[in-house]
């Protein structure tokens, strides 16, 4: 028999909704229905797309794009291919012998970091001739007091050289230093220091 009041329709969506509150068992069933089709659905969509010959997020840079050409009277559409994305493999640094200059640089720096007699700006400002602008906030956050070391008490050796940058260890009285110094548009600069190994 046909429902033909508005409070007989409240009623029966009263309790179709209020199905899944009435019990446990009711919300367990309801959720793990309420999943399966959302499931579902998350599996039937790239599928119904990919049979109707739908686009992916890829395709708007794909071969068969084409490109307006407003210069004439009308549009027209080219299939000029897209350039790629992709960027150049990275390449291997080629090894060279040791540029006298980055190990001079090295061992300048390594004097500098191990004199820490005065205030932490002085410090920062005797490794500032020799350190890149990316790696001085880096050293902004080292203690001085902190510093094992008085004096260095050797010549950097190379450790690892190419022709943009060496790693060289330099010894102190305290931790020996391995210092990565890099060739940079302002000569050769430090970029890294840890303990040598």
């Amino acid at each position: 028999m046909p429902i033909r009041t508005h409070r007989g329709r409240a009623a029966v969506y009263r309790r179709f909704w209020g199905a899944p509150m009435r019990s446990p068992r009711h919300l367990a069933v309801t959720v793990v229905v309420a999943v399966v089709v959302v499931t579902g659905i998350g599996f039937l969509i790239p599928t119904v797309f990919a049979e109707e010959g739908g686009t992916d997020e890829g395709d708007e840079f794909s071969a068969s794009a084409g490109r307006e050409d407003r210069s004439g009277s009308g549009t027209t559409v080219t299939s000029t291919p897209e350039p790629t994305r992709l960027t150049a493999p990275v390449r291997t640094p080629t090894s060279a012998a040791p540029d006298p200059e980055a190990l001079g640089v090295a061992e300048s720096w390594a004097r500098a970091w191990v004199d820490h007699s005065g205030s932490d700006e002085d410090w920062l400002e005797g490794l500032r001739p020799y350190t890149t602008k990316e790696y001085l906030p880096v050293m902004e956050s080292v203690d001085p007091d902190n510093i094992g070391a008085e004096e260095v008490t050797g010549e950097p050796e190379a450790v690892n050289s190419y022709t943009s940058s060496v790693e060289a260890d330099v010894p102190t009285d305290g931790p020996t230093l391995r210092i990565t110094v890099t060739d940079t548009e302002d000569g050769w600069r430090v970029t890294r220091y840890d303990r040598a190994d």
